[in-house]
């Protein structure tokens, strides 16, 4: 008997390490809102990231979103091995954008997201050559600009993701153009990249619940609940690049009231669509078929929310708490590790998650949203 229950004990052993591996169990990562705290589990994060080898092309649209988030972090990391990270990779893809050789393709904003990076990195090595491929690509794209509908079609003739015609787009693509406007002082990036803009959120913006609908695909389409669709992550992408837009806009721009305007109404609107225990979930109005916390997507509106409150466009008494439930929700989504679980993978819709998944671009997003909060704690409002 005592054998047997010996027996037993071992498997059980066995079972469970293999269950929970030493380096998967639960964060261990305090949720408090100090300066040392958010940093400690930012590089944990980060550098799970750096020594995990990217499963994607290192120039793919996910990357990027990693690399914007990477940015953030290193400028206040406190060393230079982030940038020198982040410089290494731009170098092997000689600074050039994610080439296709389907000729449909030609102007997938997915395909030059990396574009951000290599602008960040000019900032700060002011090495013309960093952006030199990527201007010369966005200025082959206003001479010779796309001109078909957004409606989301793949057809042999046509391609409707030439332009912006789904809403991961509006981060992906808008945020290179503004930061190359910046750079260079040309008002013409800024000129194309408003009218784009405006394209798309005609098409895709509900003026009523003040979200975006991924794409065309979804204006019929309804929840369990009977509610309209709006994924998580996909008004995450445009939250988050609203405040990149702002922020490289000159404070003459004409049009720089537009995206503000959009960027305090969805705020509004994702303030009222928060978990009581601070997360956001996969379908925005129906949480209750989705009841896992997503955190690509809170991690991208805790960002913008942040960024709303440090620069004032957003009232600090009534989106404070907001920031802090949401930072309190994503720290808990951290293993041991680093890894940043509850990420909903690759797609285009909601979808159930588990605290396993993770993906590069969510944890750029947390990196965002991370390094973002360090700046409430230096400007006096935590």
């Amino acid at each position: 008997m005592k054998i047997v229950k010996r027996i037993l004990t071992a498997v059980l052993l066995i079972v469970t390490c293999q269950a929970y591996p030493q380096d998967q169990t639960p964060s261990a990562f305090k949720t408090d809102l100090t300066k040392n705290d958010i940093k400690t589990v930012l590089k944990a994060v980060a550098d799970w990231q750096v020594r995990t080898p990217l499963t994607h092309d290192a120039a793919d649209w996910t990357n990027g979103a990693l690399y914007s988030g990477m940015v953030e972090w290193a400028s206040i990391a406190g060393n230079d091995s982030y940038y020198e990270w982040l410089k290494g990779i731009s170098e092997k893809l000689k600074w050039n954008y994610f080439v296709h050789t389907n000729p449909l393709r030609k102007y997938h904003a997915d395909d030059y997201c990396v574009g951000q990076t290599y602008i960040e990195l000019y900032r700060k090595y002011k090495d013309k050559n960093m952006i030199k491929p990527m201007r010369d690509y966005l200025d082959l794209i206003m001479k010779e600009p796309a001109k078909g509908d957004l409606k989301f079609v793949n057809t042999k003739e046509y391609w409707a993701t030439q332009r912006w015609s789904w809403c991961d787009a509006l981060f992906m693509g808008p945020t290179v153009w503004a930061k190359m406007g910046n750079v260079t002082g040309k008002e013409k990036y800024f000129n194309f990249m408003y009218e784009e803009y405006k394209v798309s959120t005609d098409y895709l913006y509900d003026k009523e619940e003040h979200l975006y609908f991924r794409d065309s695909n979804y204006f019929t389409k309804k929840e369990a609940n009977g509610a309209k669709v709006f994924w998580g992550r996909g008004n995450g992408w445009v939250f988050a690049g609203l405040p990149i837009i702002i922020r490289e806009l000159p404070a003459k721009f004409e049009h720089k009231d537009y995206f503000v305007t959009i960027y305090k109404d969805m705020a509004a609107k994702l303030l009222s669509l928060q978990s009581a225990d601070g997360f956001w979930h996969a379908s925005l109005l129906d949480p209750a078929s989705y009841p896992n916390p997503e955190m690509s997507a809170t991690a991208f509106f805790v960002y913008g929310l942040a960024w709303g409150i440090n620069n004032g466009y957003l009232d600090k008494a009534t989106y404070l708490p907001a920031v802090v439930k949401g930072w309190k929700s994503m720290v808990t989504s951290v293993w041991q590790d680093g890894k940043v679980g509850f990420i909903q993978p690759i797609g285009a819709d909601p979808k159930s998650v588990t605290k396993e998944m993770t993906e590069v671009y969510g944890v750029g997003g947390f990196l965002m949203a991370g390094t973002e909060i360090t700046r409430l704690i230096d400007n006096g409002i935590l």
